[in-house]
């Protein structure tokens, strides 16, 4: 049976398992050896190498995780589920990108860990039942459990399995695609064992130890580093991840990642890996963010977020001198959107919000995370520099759309009249200040589209699709059409970001 591709992390354990040994080795010798020296050790003691402080907390390392593992294990679980393939549409078209000779190492990861593959590139029957497989953990005793959105989108079934083996049937509360998150539930159990999420950001080099599913193997652990944080992979406007060398695989989507007091710290959701598998580069959804998204689905089973009603983008060095700003921070405001909380406070294209009651903003993108965190009619303070000068307002969040709707000044590419889609919206550089004046500005990406697949993100400029430059969403338009009427499956664009002029083909769905 097809096992659903669930892009979670793998890793290369003839290579890192005997280094991860080597230093556990080297850490419980010097231990020793700390607390073994002597006074009147020689110059070139351990002792005489290490400061006292940091020789205790040597000293004080485990030399293991068993009695970790012993302790949050049996709240993690296997998650299994069934998908009507005939009868889901979304997961054909994911279908048809997993099996794409044209796949970035980006497009191993994220929304695609869970969705099936071909087997053996054999090509799917046309209705098919197909399972697919990740990992959750338990965070209430009545059956409540985490795992990812892509695990369990578009289910017909959910099953878990425990750690001892027990099978239960399971629904889905709630999910919320834009972090990838996902809340489902066993109904009739008061005692199952479960875990809870870590109160304290990890900081880079803490310990970390991930329990999941890999390729349906169940219960296995896996221990590294957190690597970095606040990684943004071009996943949505919210990318705040958490970045792990601990080795996970497909089937780890939505297990937990432990820090060594076992609470879980982070989500795993996605790797980055140009061989589809671990190469350390794992993923994870900050605690901080499921705590909130968690919550929400359980009171109501989706998830709202403040709305201010703008576009923005980053500030650049260029735009903050011109403006005359002493820092590139903040988010400069394109275009406010008619009737947005932010036109009724007066903000107006061309402003730079630099802070959130009070919290500096570092960019758009900060921005975004910041006010989504807000709920609906939250009263909030923007730190606003207004026309060279700096003031405050007071605005009440409204409530954002499930599907953004396309702001003042913009367009998106939309199917119809033979027009293939993207999932872009643009607006003619001209209008959006820094952005110079040839080509179309993109504002908005679609992360489930096709262009944001080939990496194309909010603020890149496209110059010329098919080789002819274009002004506006109509030359846009008509070039794509053009080209799929010619019979070409991708289009080839010239797109200029902050970094560089390239040039990237983009599969005409």
């Amino acid at each position: 049976m097809n096992d659903r591709v669930n892009s979670d992390i793998s890793t290369s354990r003839k290579i890192l398992r005997p280094r991860r040994l080597a230093l556990l080795g080297t850490v419980a010798a010097l231990g020793v050896a700390v607390l073994a020296a002597s006074p009147g050790s020689s110059p070139l003691s351990v002792n005489s190498l290490i400061p006292p402080a940091q020789a205790a907390e040597i000293a004080a390392t485990p030399s293991g995780f068993g009695d970790l593992v012993a302790k949050v294990k049996p709240a993690v679980i296997s998650v299994r589920v069934k998908i009507d393939q005939d009868n889901d549409k979304s997961a054909m078209l994911q279908q048809n990108r997993m099996d794409s000779d044209e796949q970035t190492p980006f497009d191993q990861f994220s929304r695609q860990f869970g969705f099936p593959g071909g087997m053996n590139g054999m090509p799917r029957q046309r209705h098919q039942v197909i399972t697919g497989e990740g990992s959750g953990f338990f965070i209430s005793a009545d059956g409540f459990a985490v795992t990812n959105n892509h695990v369990v989108d578009h289910a017909q079934s959910v099953q878990v399995t425990t750690d001892d083996g027990t099978v239960y049937t399971a629904k889905v509360v709630g999910t919320d695609p834009k972090t990838d998150l996902a809340l489902i539930k066993v109904e009739g159990k008061k005692d199952l064992p479960f875990v809870k999420f870590s109160d304290q950001k990890p900081r880079i080099g803490d310990w970390v130890v991930a329990v999941g599913n890999p390729f349906g193997l169940g219960g296995t652990v896996t221990a590294g580093i957190v690597s970095a944080s606040g990684r943004d992979i071009g996943n949505g406007p919210y990318d705040d991840f958490i970045q792990i060398d601990a080795p996970i695989n497909k089937g780890n989507s939505g297990g937990p990642a432990f820090d060594m007091n076992g609470n879980v710290i982070g989500v795993n959701t996605a790797i980055f890996s140009p061989s589809g598998g671990s190469v350390g580069i794992g993923f994870d959804i900050p605690a901080s963010t499921a705590k909130l998204v968690v919550a929400q689905l359980k009171d109501k089973g989706a998830v709202t977020r403040g709305w201010l009603g703008v576009q923005v983008q980053p500030v650049t060095s260029d735009i903050a001198d011109s403006l005359g700003l002493k820092e590139a921070r903040g988010a400069i405001v394109d275009n406010p959107q008619d009737g947005s909380p932010a036109v009724k406070a007066g903000i107006e294209a061309g402003d730079v919000i630099t802070a959130v009651n009070g919290n500096a903003i570092k960019d758009s993108r900060d921005l975004a995370r910041t006010i989504a965190t807000l709920a609906p009619g939250t009263s909030v303070k923007l730190d606003v520099f207004h026309k060279g000068e700096s003031k405050t307002v007071t605005l009440a969040l409204g409530e954002l759309p499930n599907e953004q709707q396309a702001k003042a000044g913009e367009d998106k590419v939309q199917p119809g009249a033979g027009t293939p889609r993207l999932g872009l919206s643009l607006a003619p550089a001209g209008d959006v200040q820094g952005a110079g004046q040839k080509g179309v500005v993109v504002t908005e990406v679609d992360p489930q589209g096709p262009a944001a697949q080939r990496g194309i993100q909010t603020g890149d400029v496209i110059l010329n699709v098919g080789g002819k430059p274009v002004a506006n969403v109509g030359e846009v338009r008509s070039e794509l059409a053009q080209a799929k009427s010619s019979g070409k499956n991708s289009v080839l664009l010239q797109v200029k970001s902050a970094e560089a002029t390239r040039f990237v083909a983009v599969p005409l769905a």
